[in-house]
């Protein structure tokens, strides 16, 4: 089984699809709407090299600010792009290279002196033996790895951006063991039939920013596959993934504010499907604001999603098992949802 899971995880690596490193800007949009479960925490970022991850970066520098009781970071072992991201944390004598390791730090003081706790203090620290933060892992730093999941039972909270690749099996374990987070994954894995129950169930929501209608740019490797979606700036090579989102357990004010409805249902405007008893909705915003009945609408509305408002009936299929049709023809993926408030006159 270890093998299996190393050789996974290694294939993905090769083939350059999970080498994506989340810029600082869109965490610090993201996790401003979350101070509040921080505090007196331990927060674990377990796909996350510090020299290079921008999760990391944050949280070390909001450390006090924050009022964390520890930060945990472990890396796979290696990277492309070592020393790119942070390089005021680059020694070339003493840094771990292409090795897995965890950075356990429990304090940030201002060890420079100069009256603020800053990126150079956090350098400081790192390259301390005072404070022994980081130290070699005994295994490749493979999320499912048992010294990483020992980590994880520790952590109260998970922050990161996994492997895509192996999205349904990161958040299964996080189920497993029960821990509150907040990951970046793609879009389209609400489809997944390991994922969309838990939605459905109100186990996992959509985060704030980027909830399915626009995309975040991830540095990638200078060797990572040429394809569309890509742009280079300062030298450093970016790659959109279609449409990214935040999936989290963490409530947050704006999951619970109503969709304003303005339509209003007319047999003409909504089709029925052919194998359910509903209406095709094309768009959000096209939600009739009057109607008690079962609604298909696409999966951006999860961007919108509050469950005060709406109950999630099901995804995609019909009575019949098959995919919703109206007038013999599949629209893209529906999900189906009733209206908990709907204006009847």
């Amino acid at each position: 089984m270890a093998s299996n899971k190393k050789t996974s995880l290694e294939t993905a690596k090769a083939s350059k699809k999970d080498e994506f490193y989340t810029q600082l800007s869109d965490i610090e949009k993201e996790l401003v709407y979350y101070r509040e479960y921080f505090r007196d925490k331990i927060v674990f970022c377990n796909c996350d090299d510090p020299y290079e991850s921008n999760f990391f970066k944050y949280f070390a520098l909001n450390f006090n600010a924050l009022g964390l009781k520890k930060l945990i970071a472990t890396c796979y072992d290696g990277s492309p792009i070592t020393q790119q991201e942070l390089p005021l944390f680059a020694d070339e004598e003493n840094e771990p290279k292409k090795k897995a390791y965890k950075v356990e730090i429990s304090e940030v003081p201002d060890l420079d002196g100069n009256g603020a706790t800053d990126l150079t203090d956090v350098q400081l620290l790192l390259k301390s033996s005072t404070y022994n933060a980081i130290s070699e892992l005994k295994g490749n730093g493979d999320f499912r790895s048992p010294e990483c999941i020992e980590l994880l039972k520790q952590a109260d909270v998970v922050v990161t951006n996994p492997p895509f690749s192996l999205f349904r099996e990161y958040i299964a374990q996080l189920i497993k063991f029960d821990k509150r987070f907040l990951v970046i994954g793609n879009m389209n894995a609400i489809t997944y039939k390991e994922i969309f129950p838990l939605i459905k169930e109100n186990k996992m929501w959509l985060g704030v920013t980027r909830q399915g209608t626009g995309s975040m740019w991830f540095k990638v490797p200078s060797d990572f596959p040429i394809k569309s979606g890509q742009k280079i700036e300062n030298g450093i090579r970016y790659q959109t993934i279609g449409s990214t989102a935040w999936f989290t357990n963490l409530d947050h004010s704006r999951r619970h504010e109503e969709i304003i409805l303005v339509k209003h249902y007319s047999p003409d405007d909504y089709p029925k499907f052919d194998n359910y008893d509903g209406i095709n909705v094309d768009r959000v915003t096209d939600i009739p604001c009057d109607y008690e009945g079962f609604l298909g609408v696409p999966i951006t509305f999860l961007g919108s999603y509050n469950p005060e408002q709406f109950e999630i009936i099901k995804f995609r299929k019909g009575d019949d098992d098959k995919d919703l049709t109206v007038n013999g023809k599949s629209p893209y993926f529906r999900i189906l949802i009733r209206n908990k408030k709907p204006q009847i006159s």
